[in-house]
C-alpha cells in the first residue's frame, strides 16, 4: 500500500512538472487546434468514436502535427483497451504479448484492444509481418503514427488493411492560438512581433513552438518570484531558440526562404548556399530547408534534370539520419547542385493545364 501511495504521488507531481508541450496536450476533441475535418462537429474521428469496431489506421504527418494526441483522444473516448508501444523499442515478443493479452481480454470481457504504435516506420518487415494476422482477423485495431510515407515504409499487406490519415502542419492561426494559450497557462504574455517570429520558425510544429516558449519563459523569469514577468519579446524568443542571429526577426523567416529559392532559380550557388547558412545559423529547422529544396527540384527544374529530385530527396533523408551540424554539408551540396542545374517550369505548367484538359482514353482502351 505505501508503494501505491508513493507511486500515485509521483504521478501527480510529474503532471505538474512535465514539459509544457505535454501539459498543454488537449484532453478533448474541442481543445484540438486545426484538423477540422478530423475533429470538427462531424469530423472523421468523432464519428469513429461510435463505431462498433475501430478500423486500423495510420496517422501520417510531420512532427508536432498532433498524431499522438489524436490517437490518445480517439481511444480515450471509446471503451476499448489501448496498448501503447514505440517501434523504436518494441520487439516481436512485445507484439506476441499484446496479442495474447488481447485474446484473453476479448474472451473474458468482450473488450477489444487497440494497439497504438508510435514511429511505426521503424518496424522491420519481420515485426510488421508479426502484426499482420491479428490486424487481419480484427483481434487488434492498429493505430500507427509516422513521419515517413507509409507507402515507402510499411509492407503492402499491412498497409492494405489500414486507412492512411494525412495530417498537415498546423496553420499560422492555429499555431498562434496554441502558443497564446500556453503562454496564458504559464502566466506570461507574449508580444505580437515575438509571437509572429515563434510561429514562423516553428514551421507548423506545435511541439517545437511550445518547447521554445518554455525555454524562453525559463530564461527570462524574474529572479524575484513576486515581480511580475515582462511580456516575452523577440530577444526572449531568440534566446529560447539558442540562435545567435538577432536579425532573423519578424518576416525574416519567409524573406530568407524566398531569397534562398530565388538565388537557386537564378543559378547562383554561392548566394543560395549563403542564404541557406544564414537560415540554419538563425535556428531554422534543417528539415524545412530540405523540404523547400525537394519542392524546388520538381517545380523549377523538373525534366530539365530529373536527377535533381533524387538529390533533393536524398538530402532530406540524410538530414533525418545524420542530424545537425553535419547535415550542413549535405544541404550545402544539394543546394549547390540545384542552383547549377538547368531550369524548367514544365511540371507546374502541366499541372496548370490539367484541370481544363479534356481527358481521353488511349486507343487500346476504347470500345471496339
Amino acid at each position: 500500500m505505501p508503494g501505491d501511495l508513493f507511486e500515485a504521488a509521483s504521478v501527480e507531481r510529474l503532471k505538474g512538472s512535465a514539459p509544457l508541450a505535454e501539459r498543454m496536450r488537449p484532453g478533448r476533441f474541442d481543445e484540438v487546434a486545426g484538423h477540422a475535418k478530423l475533429v470538427g462537429p462531424n469530423g472523421t474521428l468523432r464519428r469513429l468514436v461510435a463505431a462498433e469496431r475501430l478500423p486500423s489506421m495510420v496517422f501520417w504527418g510531420p512532427a508536432g502535427s498532433g498524431k499522438t494526441t489524436l490517437a490518445r483522444l480517439l481511444t480515450s473516448e471509446r471503451s476499448d483497451h489501448c496498448e501503447p508501444l514505440s517501434a523504436t523499442s518494441a520487439s516481436v515478443a512485445d507484439i506476441r504479448r499484446v496479442v495474447a493479452d488481447a485474446t484473453t481480454r476479448l474472451g473474458a470481457s468482450g473488450r477489444r484492444t487497440v494497439l497504438f504504435l508510435d514511429e511505426i516506420h521503424r518496424f522491420t518487415r519481420t515485426q510488421q509481418d508479426a502484426l499482420l494476422p491479428s490486424v487481419e482477423s480484427g483481434l487488434l485495431s492498429l493505430i500507427g503514427a509516422t513521419t515517413e510515407s507509409p507507402w515507402a515504409t510499411l509492407v503492402g499487406p499491412l498497409l492494405s488493411r489500414c486507412t492512411v490519415i494525412r495530417l498537415e502542419p498546423l496553420g499560422v492561426d492555429d499555431l498562434a492560438s496554441v502558443i497564446v494559450r500556453a503562454a496564458d497557462h504559464s502566466g506570461v504574455a507574449i508580444a505580437d512581433d515575438a509571437l509572429a517570429v515563434l510561429v514562423a520558425v516553428s514551421d507548423g510544429d506545435a511541439r517545437k513552438a511550445l518547447t521554445t516558449l518554455e525555454m524562453s519563459i525559463a530564461l527570462h523569469a524574474p529572479s524575484d518570484p513576486d515581480t511580475p514577468s515582462e511580456p516575452l519579446d523577440i530577444e526572449a524568443i531568440r534566446d529560447g531558440l539558442a540562435a545567435g542571429d538577432l536579425r532573423y526577426g519578424t518576416g525574416a523567416h519567409y524573406d530568407a526562404a524566398s531569397a534562398f529559392i530565388k538565388w537557386m532559380r537564378h543559378s547562383d550557388p554561392s548566394q543560395a548556399v549563403a542564404w541557406m547558412v544564414h537560415m540554419l545559423d538563425a535556428g531554422e529547422d534543417p528539415r524545412f530547408v530540405a523540404r523547400r529544396m525537394t519542392i524546388f527540384a520538381s517545380e523549377d527544374i523538373g525534366p530539365a534534370d530529373p536527377r535533381a529530385l533524387l538529390v533533393a530527396d536524398a538530402a532530406a533523408r540524410a538530414v533525418e539520419s545524420v542530424g545537425m551540424p553535419e547535415a550542413r554539408y549535405v544541404l550545402g551540396q544539394a543546394a549547390g547542385y540545384l542552383a547549377r542545374a538547368p531550369k524548367s517550369r514544365a511540371v507546374p505548367d502541366d499541372l496548370a493545364t490539367a484541370e481544363s484538359t479534356e481527358r481521353k482514353l488511349p486507343p487500346e482502351m476504347m470500345n471496339p
